[in-house]
């Protein structure tokens, strides 16, 4: 796909082709779900709205079902503490004490994340390839895509996550 953005003169073609292997090499952390749970499975920002009251909204359930809560428990921090470890053991006590039943403690429970970023890259790619609906001009193809770039989801900043997690802060 780097090889077709490329001759099809993708901006960002040179920044994924940098990034490729980095981008690949966490498949080989993915690890199957040990504990399913009816999950989100689509916890980004852009589906947590602030309410009236001062809570939370979690918005489009679409993609909700059988999901391990730790490998959700992964995007979220990655979404919300990436590389602020302090931020990172916050947030993660605030959900063991509402009673979120999932830690993360290791790489395989960024296994849905890691997916779902690869996926994603793919399709932003391949719809600045061939425009489609979901990214109907270009322009969209590669904010969706960018990302990924700007904040790429690397064995160290994952690594890091993890370690910063156990209160070992290796910035």
């Amino acid at each position: 796909m780097v090889e077709q953005l490329r001759a099809a003169g993708a901006p960002f073609a040179g920044r994924l082709a940098d990034l490729r292997d980095e981008l690949v090499a966490p498949e080989s952390w993915i690890q199957p779900p040990e504990m399913l749970r009816i999950c989100h499975r689509d916890l980004w920002a852009d589906n947590v709205l602030p309410t009236g009251q001062g809570g939370v909204c979690v918005i489009d359930w679409e993609n909700s079902g059988p999901a391990d809560p730790a490998q959700e428990l992964g995007c979220v921090l990655f979404e919300f503490a990436r590389t602020d470890p302090g931020r990172a053991r916050a947030l993660t006590r605030a959900y063991r004490d509402a009673g979120g039943p999932a830690q993360v403690n290791r790489r395989g429970h960024f296994s849905m994340l890691i997916a779902q970023l690869g996926h994603i890259t793919e399709i932003a790619a391949a719809d600045w390839l061939i425009p489609h609906v979901r990214s109907p001009e270009r322009t969209d193809s590669a904010a969706w895509i960018g990302e990924t770039l700007d904040a790429p989801h690397t064995r160290e900043l994952l690594d890091n996550l993890v370690q910063g997690l156990r209160g070992r802060d290796t910035r």
